[in-house]
């Protein structure tokens, strides 16, 4: 599960960049599901791999705008 906290005053950008870009997932990391809290500046994910180290790849591309909170689930 990835908890996404969008950084003061990104919000706009976060769904901008989303709707020009997409997810930009790595190939191997898939998004399954995600909700948002009623401010809409964060983002619950549910996320699935056989790779873990792709979540820093993913991370990369969104931690200008994003701070990101990764959980392993079982």
């Amino acid at each position: 599960m990835v908890i996404e906290r969008f950084k003061e005053g990104c919000c706009d950008a976060v769904y901008q960049r989303f709707e020009t870009s997409g997810r930009l997932l790595p190939e191997g990391l898939s998004y399954l599901n995600s909700w948002t809290n009623r401010d809409r500046n964060i983002c619950y994910q549910l996320m699935e791999t056989r790779q873990p180290d792709l979540f820093d790849v993913w991370v990369s591309r969104w931690n200008d705008l994003v701070d990101f909170e990764i959980i392993p689930l079982d």
